[in-house]
Formats: C-alpha cells, sequence, structure tokens
C-alpha cells in the first residue's frame, strides 16, 4: 500500500470569513475612491479655487437674451487663468483666476453715464480694446479697476484686480465675445472712433 507523506504541515483551518484575496481588493477599492474623490471635486470647480461669489444682475428680458449669448461666447481663459465657478450659478456671471477676474452681464448704467445722477461726468476716463469701449473706474477699495462697456445696446461690467496689472489686457481676451454678442447702439453706428 503506498504511504503519503507530508513535506509540510497544512495550514490551520481559517474561520469560514472573508477571503483574504476579496478583502484586500476591497481595501484597494477603497483607496481609489478615497483618492479619486477629491481629485473629481478639484476637477470640477473648473480652475483655480472654488466658487467665486458674485452678485447676478437682474437684466430685463431683452438684455438678458444678450446676455446669454454673451455666457456661450466667452472664452475659457482669460489673461491665461482658466474659468472658475460663479456662485450663486447665473448666466449673467463670469469668473476667472484667483484673485477673480469677475465678468457680470447687465448691469445698470453707472452713476457717471447716467445724466440724471449728481455724478454723471460726460468726460470720464474711457478707452476702446478692439472695437469695444469701455468706461474706467477705480476697483472696489482702490483694488485694480472696473471697466464698464459704452457704446453698447448692454452693459457689460468686468472688475479687474490690480494683481492683474495692466487691467487692460483682460479686456483683449473679451473684447471678441463682447463686440459678437452685444450689439452697438444705434446711437453710436457709423462712427469710427469708439474711444
Amino acid at each position: 500500500m503506498p504511504t503519503v507523506r507530508r513535506s509540510r504541515p497544512l495550514p490551520a483551518p481559517s474561520a469560514p470569513s472573508v477571503c483574504p484575496r476579496r478583502a484586500s481588493s476591497r481595501r484597494l477599492r477603497l483607496a481609489v475612491v478615497v483618492v479619486v474623490v477629491p481629485v473629481f471635486l478639484a476637477a470640477v470647480g473648473c480652475g483655480d479655487g472654488g466658487g467665486v461669489e458674485v452678485p447676478a444682475p437682474e437684466p430685463d428680458a431683452e438684455a438678458a437674451g444678450v446676455c446669454r449669448t454673451l455666457a456661450d461666447a466667452l472664452p475659457p481663459e482669460v489673461e491665461g487663468r482658466e474659468r472658475r465657478e460663479v456662485e450663486p450659478s447665473s448666466p449673467y456671471t463670469a469668473a476667472w483666476g484667483d484673485p477673480a477676474i469677475v465678468l457680470r452681464c447687465g448691469v445698470p448704467d453707472p452713476a457717471v453715464l447716467d445724466p440724471l445722477d449728481p455724478a454723471y461726468d460726460p468726460f470720464a476716463d474711457a478707452l476702446a480694446v478692439n472695437d469695444v469701449s469701455w468706461l474706467i473706474e477705480p476697483g472696489a477699495n482702490g483694488d485694480g479697476y472696473r471697466f464698464t462697456t459704452t457704446e453698447r445696446t448692454v452693459r457689460v461690467e468686468v472688475t479687474v484686480p490690480s494683481a492683474y496689472a495692466p487691467e487692460t489686457g483682460v479686456l483683449v481676451d473679451l473684447a471678441g465675445a463682447v463686440a459678437g454678442a452685444v450689439p452697438l447702439d444705434p446711437l453710436w453706428e457709423g462712427h469710427t472712433d469708439h474711444g
């Protein structure tokens, strides 16, 4: 009769639990989820930092349509900075970079452009960038500038922090979208000098 010899002792029987290979694959899946979720959330943020709080204007129906057209035409980057989420989400606002370059479409006339306002100034500083004319005003707390379109049917406001000096470079990146989406005011049609 043949004899069977064991060269090594048999391992002790394991308790009927989770297979070690499956347990390690569960740990691996959990580790992947723990790493992937933060990366995904960071990617969803659309660039630098999280959402930027921007008060949304309340344009009338005609201006709202123009602003939605502008929203679709805005570039994904301005001054080499990626677009960011805006809170609350609105088709009338956009932001890029950190500190945020902020665009608001459908804003009311600035006081210096309103003939009924005591601050009205028909000689206020303005400049034209690629056929788009902008009123120039100091930014909040003296940080950078606030530019507001003139000679257009809808006012578009762009706030540029001094970190992007010279701040007018932002207007170069936005001029094509604004010129293509926001019609020239009929009072200004035919004028060659938009400065």
